[in-house]
């Protein structure tokens, strides 16, 4: 899970796992002839170019997030990092394809299957023969052996993470020979094809010591078309090498180097030649897109561009005194300098603008969903119309469109929790819980007794302080008349005097001075409204009474404090009228006021962005949102994980064994012997027997139609309770070297990293290459 850059890590299986989907009624998911799972709304955008056109040789500098505290994928401190490394260097029985579904990997597996349902089901692997491990010994049962025992939760002494599948097999046996793995299984299992990837060797998995500790730092022994040369933290990277054992086609690359890059350092790496291949943010890929080819030639024009900086350092020496204190070769000294300063700014904009101009965004989208989550374990959200009454008010469309359509990617919301459109259990079954409708919101509300415009008991501390305000205007009040009556005094006397003096003139100006004394009296008494041709705003543009600290104030719109509002000359405490239609909805007192929890953040803006027009979305139909951004070291843990929120934005990857692997997120929670809630993953703590219930018969069911349909019959379910609500597919940008090829945004297939190269001169496009510093091929190469 990750929210946008960030969030917490699911423990699950290394595969990207699913979670994201398609509208559609369960019960129509399986008419008609077309699929309902449809495509991928993106494929990947990774420079296809076919092998014999990629040079042989080079370093391919690859920017992830941290160096894995473990190489080994099923301990609970796995990474991302930890399962690219494995995808390069270990066996893997099936990977996803284009469409985001398992394919058997012809590396190492010459088939796969089901052989036998009764009494148990049986499946048979026969291993690629030419399949060894990078120590010459062959990929055999041995290894499937080691692995299940390791991973089948018998043995306490093994920390594993998981054991999902594992646990359902009984044996794992020799088939006709060692290149045969006959695995029989206790109870019927659909994810079969989840399991043995990665496969470890079985000096890894063979005791507790060498899994808990062999496999941290250094894996000996690999099977994939490189193996793992260095973990090194010091310097952040990890070095992968080519197999010299490898079997299949050779890897392009002579290395590829996982370099530790923090996301908002990337851009300056890749102008300073240090990376090839980078994940980067919205911003950043403006940044690199402005650096085409149109502006490479062309300086960007400082301040004083126009002459009139060049004539600042004589202006300032003018300003200080005569020449006589700062002389004419002193002034033109300065100058010269300013211009040198000026100078060097703009040719290291221009060497930066260069160097980014041999790059290109490549992009698509992530296997993964963002999802707002809603937090039914206690409060307001426990209610399930209260939550249907949020997700009533949400309009997706204008969510994934605000998020995906600047980037030029397709713009539709995620129809499902369990599956991306285009994987084989994906259908688009939001209908369940309907589209967005406020009315239909207003009227849940209603019913769970939330009433717009109720009275609402103010807390003690906001009484005393409404008490404050109170006592200080009238002392403010009573100071003011106090100046009225002494200005009315002093301007009799001054009226009474000139009359003396000046008999022939009228009395006009004792009337003056007392419409004097009328004017910006400063008496503290303020009109609601008043002046509003002087720098305040109207009613028309008066925010809706939202009872936040501003944060829902609209784009461009500048923060208002808590009881004030443009245009609203009154003192702290006098609430402004709410627009009709608009007023927050209250029960028992109450206002309904959601705890939104945000992480703070480098790429954290997006979610922020979003959360701001959810917030102005339930803001329509009453609901206020109290908006805080936290830490993101402690924004899984200390908030998501441990339920201190009511909305929450975070993402999800995605599988193809969503059986399995989304069961845990989806699970209703059950108390544990201590009293506690065990939730698993599902920490919106939302969940259904009957949902349980589809998951357990999906997973048990071998055949592929009726297994899908139950999951598309679970997802119904999860979207008719409304404990989370999927926005959109996240965003993949990366930015890429022109001429490395077969690498980039991969969406939902799995990488085949000994593909990826860079061309052969001949190969490359018109625009050329980056700079000298590339650590590519030669261009003789």
């Amino acid at each position: 899970m990750s929210h946008d850059g960030i969030g917490p890590r699911a423990v699950m299986r290394s595969v990207a796992f699913l979670t994201a989907g398609v509208l559609a009624v369960p019960a129509l998911a399986g008419c008609g002839s077309e699929d309902p799972a449809g495509k991928p709304l993106a494929g990947p955008d990774i420079g296809s170019a076919d092998r014999a056109k990629i040079a042989d040789g080079g370093t391919l500098r690859w920017a992830v997030d941290a160096v894995p505290d473990t190489l080994n994928t099923f301990q609970s401190d796995a990474d991302a990092t930890t399962t690219r490394v494995a995808q390069a260097v270990l066996p893997s029985m099936f990977r996803m394809d284009e469409r985001g579904r398992a394919v058997r990997n012809p590396d190492y597996l010459e088939s796969a299957e089901v052989v036998k349902t009764e009494p148990k089901q049986v499946v048979l692997y026969r291993i690629n023969q030419q399949a060894v491990w990078s120590d010459g010994r062959e990929i055999g049962a041995a290894d499937f052996a080691a692995q299940w025992r390791a991973l089948s939760g018998k043995d306490t002494a093994y920390w594993t993470a998981r054991n999902a599948g594992y646990d359902r097999i009984e044996k794992v046996e020799r088939g006709k020979g060692n290149l045969e793995v006959k695995v029989t299984f206790s109870r019927p299992y659909a994810d079969w094809r989840s399991l043995f990837t990665p496969l470890y060797p079985k000096e890894v998995m063979g005791t507790p010591d060498s899994f808990n500790d062999g496999a941290r730092k250094k894996l000996k022994v690999t099977a994939g078309p490189f193996t793992v040369k260095k973990v090194d933290s010091k310097e952040d990277e990890v070095t992968l090498t080519r197999n010299a054992r490898w079997w299949g086609s050779p890897a392009r690359l002579s290395e590829i180097v996982l370099r530790a890059v923090p996301r908002d350092e990337r851009v300056s790496a890749l102008a300073a030649g240090t990376l090839d291949l980078a994940e980067i943010d919205p911003a950043a890929a403006r940044h690199i897109t402005a650096a085409g080819p149109q502006g490479t030639g062309t300086p960007l024009m400082g301040p004083g561009a126009d002459g009139s900086a060049a004539d600042e350092p004589h202006s300032r020496a003018v300003a200080r005194g005569s020449d006589k204190e700062v002389s004419d070769e002193e002034a033109a000294d300065e100058e010269v300098s300013a211009r040198g300063k000026r100078s060097e700014k703009a040719a290291e904009r221009v060497r930066r603008q260069k160097a980014l101009s041999g790059f290109e965004v490549r992009k698509s989208l992530e296997p993964a969903h963002t999802q707002l989550a809603l937090n039914g374990a206690d409060g307001p959200l426990a209610d399930e119309r209260v939550r249907r009454a949020v997700a009533r008010a949400l309009d997706r469309k204008e969510l994934a469109e605000a998020v995906l359509k600047p980037l030029g990617l397709p713009a539709e919301p995620v129809g499902s929790h369990l599956a991306l459109s285009g994987q084989a259990a994906y259908a688009d079954n939001s209908g369940a819980l309907g589209r967005q409708d406020t009315k239909e919101a207003q009227a849940l509300l209603a019913d769970a007794g939330w009433v717009p415009g109720g009275p609402v008991e103010e807390k003690k501390e906001e009484k005393e302080e409404k008490e404050k305000a109170k006592e200080k205007a009238g002392d403010k009040a009573k100071e003011g008349e106090k100046a009225k009556e002494g200005q009315k005094e002093k301007a009799g006397e001054k009226a009474a005097g000139a009359e003396g003096k000046e008999g022939k003139k009228d009395g006009g100006s004792g009337k003056d001075a007392g419409k004097k004394s009328g004017d910006g009296d400063g008496d503290g008494t303020y009109i609601v409204g008043e002046d509003e041709d002087h720098g305040g705003r109207g009613d028309d543009k008066a925010p809706r009474d939202s009872g936040t600290d501003g944060h829902l104030a609209q784009e461009g719109a500048g923060r208002l404090k808590q009881g004030g509002a443009p245009g609203a000359y009154a003192p702290q405490g006098t609430a402004a009228p709410a627009k009709a239609g608009t007023a927050p909805v209250a029960k028992n007192g109450k206002a309904l006021v959601l705890r939104f929890v945000l992480p703070s953040g480098p790429g954290s803006g997006t979610l922020r962005s979003v959360a701001d027009r959810i917030s102005r979305m339930l803001e329509r139909i009453g609901i206020r949102s109290d908006i805080s951004q936290v830490d993101d070291a402690s924004y899984f843990k200390d908030h998501i994980a441990s339920g201190k929120y009511d909305l929450a934005l975070y993402s999800w990857p995605a599988t193809a064994f969503p059986a399995t692997d989304a069961r845990p997120i989806h699970a209703k929670p059950v108390p544990a012997a201590d009293g506690s809630l065990n939730v698993e993953q599902n920490y919106t703590r939302v969940g259904t027997d009957q949902v349980d219930q589809l998951f357990d018969q999906a997973i048990a069911t071998l055949d592929d139609s009726e297994h899908r349909e139950l999951i598309r019959k679970a997802d119904s379910r999860i979207w008719a309770v409304a404990g989370s609500i999927p926005l959109y597919q996240r965003p993949q940008l990366t930015a890429a070297r022109k001429d490395l090829a077969n690498a980039g945004a991969f969406g939902l297939r799995t990488p085949v990293y000994e593909d990826m190269g860079f061309l052969k001169k001949a190969a490359r496009g018109p625009a050329g290459t980056p700079g000298a510093r590339s650590a590519g091929p030669s261009s003789g190469s």
